[in-house]
């Protein structure tokens, strides 16, 4: 009988050892968690992409964010709000939470932490206040909600948020300044090809409203005129007030015959829209840059090489063709 009870007992160690080791074990790591973040007013998601808001100093509104978490399970998200910005590819991002906001995130107002249920919607309610001293224009700021993963040692914060234009009524300046401008011009060692000019530039947003700048490269050599247009999409081209971003531009068809104009323009406009009453002017900026036709060259060189050397082959054969008539003749 006690055998009986030892054999039964080691029998469901070894069935607990065998699942425990079967069953993985449960982490704080949410790869299958999926949630998002879009504006809202206080009854759920209206339909907007981004928070739009034009307040004066010392005004006050609260503003919403539905989070919805597509997961299976209940998940407690903490709430951020941050200073805005964009990147070098016109994408907008937010400063890190541990970042002490500094400009339109320091005037927004969220709950730390809210848990939404699987498959469920929640709303944050977003408080805006303007400082009665704030400066007109443009404050880019934003509100996520993250979840913290852990992968090996490392942590990993995953924000999804939602992007807030706060512009604080006023004096608006819509205003672009062009510097950093390079021309360099890239040869096509084949002499009957023309090469292209690679310029570089930077465009900085002066005012303080945000830009959206089309820009445009013009190059002028002794052939002709060549133009250029940025193709990129217009959040590529987006400036916030105080930022910059460098842009390259590749115009074909120049030919090397000395020196190349390259006139570079900025023609800014307000994002979003037209400001009444405010206008932005457009900016150009000259440079030169020189084409030696070395490729031309070689070939002029090889020409005035060839054409003598063509001739005392010529002569050289005439002279070798009499000597064989003389030849033949004696021996006729």
């Amino acid at each position: 009988m006690t055998k009986s009870r030892a054999l039964g007992a080691l029998t469901a160690l070894l069935v607990t050892l065998l699942v425990t080791l079967l069953v993985p074990l449960a982490g704080p790591a949410a790869a299958d968690t999926t949630w998002s973040v879009v504006p809202a007013n206080a009854g759920g998601p209206d339909g907007r992409s981004v928070i739009d808001l034009e307040l004066a100093g010392g005004q006050q509104v609260t503003e919403h964010v539905a989070v919805t978490n597509r997961s299976t399970r209940p998940v407690d998200f903490a709430i951020d709000a941050n200073d805005g910005y964009l990147t070098a590819k016109g994408h907008f991002d937010m400063r890190p939470s541990d970042a002490v906001p500094a400009d339109g995130g320091a005037w927004l107002e969220v709950p730390e932490r809210v848990t939404v249920a699987a498959g469920a919607t929640s709303v944050v309610p977003v408080k805006v206040t303007i400082p009665q001293n704030a400066t007109p224009g443009d404050h880019p700021a934003g509100v996520t909600a993250s979840l913290e993963t852990i992968s090996g040692q490392v942590r990993v914060q995953n924000r999804v948020g939602v992007r807030l234009n706060i512009r604080v009524t006023g004096d608006y300046l819509a205003k672009v300044a062009v510097s950093d401008v390079r021309a360099e011009y890239v040869q096509s060692w084949n002499p009957f090809a023309s090469g292209s000019v690679e310029v570089t530039y930077t465009v900085a947003n002066a005012g303080n409203v945000r830009l959206v700048t089309d820009n445009r490269v013009l190059t002028a050599t002794l052939a002709g005129q060549s133009d250029w247009s940025d193709p990129s999409a217009a959040r590529a081209r987006e400036l916030m007030p105080g930022g910059s971003r460098t842009f390259t531009a590749r115009i074909t068809g120049a030919w090397p015959l000395g020196p190349i104009g390259t006139t570079v323009t900025a023609i800014p406009s307000p994002a979003g829209g037209p400001l009444p009453g405010v206008a932005a002017e457009q900016v150009a900026v000259q440079a030169t840059v020189w084409a030696v036709p070395w490729p031309q060259l070689a070939l002029l060189v090889l020409l005035a090489l060839a054409y003598p050397a063509v001739r005392l082959i010529a002569a050289w054969r005439r002279r070798r063709i009499r000597k064989l008539i003389k030849l033949y003749g004696q021996e006729a």
